[in-house]
């Protein structure tokens, strides 16, 4: 697969191309620290920001804009040493009971293992549409980035411009899709070791904390109104399809697709449609 990087690559700039750039790089200018009094900080400028969690809270911020349609990027370098119960949140939203949401969550491990990040798309409200993968390297030694492309036609989960999943508009058959109300970008970090670590079984360590996860060059893609055409139909082509295989057949551990314990009458109609399980 190395030498397909440049043809994901181009593949990048294709989609780029598509897109006209709303804002960039500076928190101060994009991001309100909603919660955790100062255990979220933005530092160095306005070019680095870092979310904190000990016993008695954790952090977040939230974008000042919304967006409706376009990529959204973000490096971030998560949580390190012992992470068990902590979640880091990078997700879109919309407010109310019947929102709109695109997560990205990363799973805390005890020192050594793998990062879980978890996939979820809500519409009007409902979402249970999980998907969990591996990450294939340390995402606790560098920034890497976590990019959500999102158009009237799909979502997709990128992880340094690689796809890992891919949720269609299957309006057509009749599944919700995230496609009218505007989101802004919102990231977390909290305590959920009920349920983040071997689903519960391994409690957070309060005595590593302050845990700490840092984030950087935050860019947000709007469709450009020149080429709407393109943008709306705008698809991985054949090599981001093999890098989707990839993620999907050797990173890949829970896809609710495949889980029929949780639907024995039936998989949900978007999965039935789905090359990609």
């Amino acid at each position: 697969m190395a030498t397909s990087w440049f043809s994901v690559l181009l593949l990048v700039s294709i989609v780029f191309s598509c897109f006209l750039a709303a804002s960039a790089g500076d928190f101060y200018q994009e991001f309100d620290l909603t919660w955790g009094d100062k255990r979220a900080e933005i530092l160095n400028g306005g070019r680095l920001l870092t979310l904190g969690l000990d016993k008695a809270s954790g952090s977040g911020f939230r974008s000042k804009r919304e967006y409706l349609f376009g990529r959204i990027d973000m490096q971030i370098k998560l949580v390190s040493g012992n992470s068990a119960g902590t979640v880091t949140a990078f997700y879109l939203s919309s407010e109310g009971p019947n929102h709109d949401e695109i997560d990205f969550e990363f799973l805390g491990n005890l020192s050594g293992d793998p990062y879980i990040v978890h996939t979820n798309v809500y519409s009007q409200g409902k979402g249970d549409r999980e998907q969990q993968f591996y990450l294939w390297f340390d995402p606790t030694k560098n920034f890497h980035t976590y990019s959500i492309i999102w158009s009237p036609q799909r979502i997709t989960f990128m992880v340094d411009n690689i796809p890992i999943r891919v949720f269609n508009n299957e309006e057509s058959i009749g599944v919700p899709f995230p496609k009218n109300q505007p989101m802004k970008v919102y990231s977390s970090l909290w305590d959920a070791d009920e349920w983040a670590t071997r689903g519960g079984l391994v409690k957070t360590d309060w005595s590593k904390a302050p845990f700490k996860a840092y984030y950087r060059n935050f860019n947000a893609y709007s469709w450009n109104s020149v080429g709407t055409d393109v943008w709306r139909t705008q698809a991985l082509d054949a090599t981001g399809r093999r890098w989707l295989r990839w993620a999907q057949k050797y990173h890949m551990v829970y896809n609710y697709c495949a889980d029929l314990k949780r639907f024995p009458h039936g998989r949900p109609r978007e999965c039935r449609r789905s090359r990609f399980l």
